[in-house]
């Protein structure tokens, strides 16, 4: 995501570094690649142009302090103004009433269906409410289909009608269904149509009459740039739209429309879908996103998955383990999984400021992480539970022929597992002397007070002083 706009960027700061002040000169060069930058990124030529003066004004009014160089002034201006052209901050979901409605609106291929079953998993999940998707897509049997699947694969319940059905017969149904089976909140999964047609705006406007929806979400690809912000501006002018998903910034593209959409249809982006799975949609936060363009990472977003993902009893588990220095090859795959889960290396080295340039930039082999798993699962229960078993040649020659793996690489991973197990023992004597505050103190049995140290001293010295008489 943005990673090409990134390099471009960084240069630019590079450049400016040990100039000596912001002149209107090396301003300028700065600003017209910045500039250029932008518009490579598919952000709105108007937007660019307004962005650069903003900028631009704030920099020749800046004066370098001591101890920050030009590159780093001017990248704080540019963050500045990129939050405040994305919106300065999240913009929660807002529930009028009870059971609440949701629609989903957008065009074909946008992931309008996928998107729907993902927001359902996130309101249950993060806002702890009783989500029902709402097949109301009565176009398209397949959409019916296709959310009743995603429904049952995150344990969501679906409510469809397949015949004689139109959509404001669907609406009211849905609703009373809900009030009686307790629903909070009723996600609207809509038609959508390959371009924005006269029929399509109408029958979504019959809905939103019927449905008084606290949310009117617009799903817009982000691949298609430009085009994604006018079909968001087409939608907003005929819905009134209150919010944005913007999907597929996990792909190639070039990111502009994350950049523009704010700005060209004043309704913010709520959330960002960054993969297929359906955990994958984030809630936007401008000033997250400022920091990843800039390359500044976004270890707060990293931190919230890391929390959505991780299960407390088994964090709890492997601390206790850490403390007794009792990390076995159970607790190994255990943390091999959380990875995985996390989107793997790669995605997680993405969060963090500088993580591509840590990797030289080169993207890391996630079949490792498959490989790893299967070696370990090639071991005994005994022998994941008792890592010392694993010295055995014989042993390691019969795991790496189960992995089908290199006996090199089966050493190699143990050798890992020992260094990790080394550091999990150093942090774990490092909690046991770790007082309230997190600072670290001798353990209670081992502290000596002063008075005791030098009743010490003092036998030390009589006892010198006994064998220098005996000498004599």
């Amino acid at each position: 995501m943005f990673e090409n706009l990134t390099d471009k960027l960084d240069l630019t700061f590079r450049n400016l570094t040990g100039k000596g002040t912001l002149s209107e000169a090396n301003i300028d060069d700065a600003m017209r690649e910045i500039r250029m930058a932008l518009l490579d990124a598919d952000v709105n030529f108007k937007i660019v142009k307004d962005y650069i003066s903003e900028v631009k004004a704030e920099c020749l009014g800046e004066r370098v302090l001591k101890g920050i160089n030009p590159g780093q002034m001017t990248k704080s201006v540019v963050h500045k103004h990129l939050v405040s052209l994305m919106g300065e901050a999240n913009v929660p979901l807002e529930f009028k009433e009870f059971p609440a409605s949701i629609m989903m609106v957008g065009l074909h291929g946008a992931g309008k269906t996928t998107t729907s079953a993902k927001l359902a998993l996130h309101i249950k999940k993060t806002l702890n409410k009783k989500p029902l998707l709402v097949a109301a897509d009565l176009m398209r049997p397949a959409a019916i289909d296709q959310l009743e699947a995603l429904g049952k694969q995150i344990d969501i319940e679906v409510f469809a009608m397949r015949e004689g059905a139109n959509p404001v017969v669907l609406a009211n149904e849905a609703r009373a269904y809900a009030r009686h089976n307790g629903f909070d909140v009723l996600i609207f999964d809509t038609a959508g149509r390959l371009q924005i047609a006269d029929d399509l705006v109408q029958e979504l406007v019959s809905v939103k009459q019927i449905l008084n929806p606290s949310e009117i979400l617009l799903v817009a690809d982000s691949a298609l740039g430009q085009e994604a912000v006018s079909v968001a501006d087409h939608f907003n002018q005929a819905l009134d739209i209150t919010g944005i998903v913007l999907t597929k910034l996990d792909g190639d593209a070039r990111g502009g429309a994350a950049l523009s959409m704010r700005k060209v249809t004043g309704k913010p982006i709520k959330f960002i879908g960054i993969g297929e799975k359906m955990e994958e949609l984030q809630n936007f936060h401008p000033d997250r996103m400022a920091d990843r363009i800039l390359g500044m990472g976004d270890v707060a977003t990293l931190v919230d998955n890391i929390q959505g993902q991780i299960d407390e009893d088994e964090a709890k588990k492997l601390e206790e383990k850490m403390l007794k220095n009792k990390f076995d090859f159970n607790d190994f795959l255990s943390q091999i999984k959380q990875v995985r889960k996390l989107g793997g290396l790669n995605s997680i080295m993405s969060y963090l400021p500088g993580g591509k340039k840590m990797m030289g930039g080169a993207d890391v082999d996630e079949d490792q992480l498959k490989y790893v798993e299967a070696v370990v699962l090639s071991m005994t229960t005994e022998e994941r539970e008792q890592p010392q078993l694993m010295r055995s040649n014989a042993r390691r020659q019969r795991v790496a022929k189960g992995a089908g793996r290199p006996l090199l690489e089966v050493q190699q991973l143990i050798k890992r597992f020992n260094d990790m197990k080394g550091i999990m023992s150093q942090m774990g004597k490092m909690a046991q002397h770790m007082d309230e505050d997190g600072n670290i103190s001798i353990a209670p049995d081992r502290q000596i007070s002063a008075k005791k140290k030098k009743e010490l001293r003092k036998k030390k010295k009589q006892k010198r002083k006994q064998g220098k008489k005996k000498r004599r």
